[in-house]
């Protein structure tokens, strides 16, 4: 059954990807630009409404992609995990784009470095430096 995972995925995806629904995106994007230095990859509008139907970012490495709250997605929030070299500078910048503060940086019993803001739209950004070059679990 892994070979269902064998498939091509576009650069700086992998196989589980963020997809964020906000009442704001574009309010959002411009916070994500600012804050953590999104680059934005590419975006597609409605053709009935205008909208923003998909915008896809990329911070660090990875990739991920917004879009315009309606019906049921209305209201959703998530968490995410970014992995940086100085979380204090970051949340700092973080911080001064708008965000609200969660937690403060502390080291972390498990070998973290972290800390935490609330984005615009309401979703959770854990901001993580990992203190030694090893797993969780090991």
């Amino acid at each position: 059954m892994k070979d269902i995972f064998n498939t091509y995925t576009p650069e700086g995806f992998g196989t589980v990807n963020t997809y964020l629904f906000t009442e704001d995106p574009q309010h959002l994007i411009d916070f994500l630009k600012k804050a953590f230095y999104a680059e934005e990859i590419n975006r597609s509008i409605h053709p009935e409404n205008g909208d923003i139907g998909n915008c896809i970012l990329k911070i660090g490495d990875s990739c991920f992609m917004i879009s315009q709250a309606r019906g049921m997605f209305m209201g959703m929030r998530t968490a995410m995990y970014l992995y940086v070299n100085d979380v204090d500078t970051l949340q700092a910048n973080a911080l001064a784009h708008g965000a609200e503060e969660v937690f403060a940086p502390a080291d972390m019993d498990y070998g973290d470095r972290q800390g935490g803001v609330k984005d615009p739209a309401g979703n959770y950004w854990w901001i993580s430096k990992r203190l030694e070059e090893k797993g969780y679990h090991e």
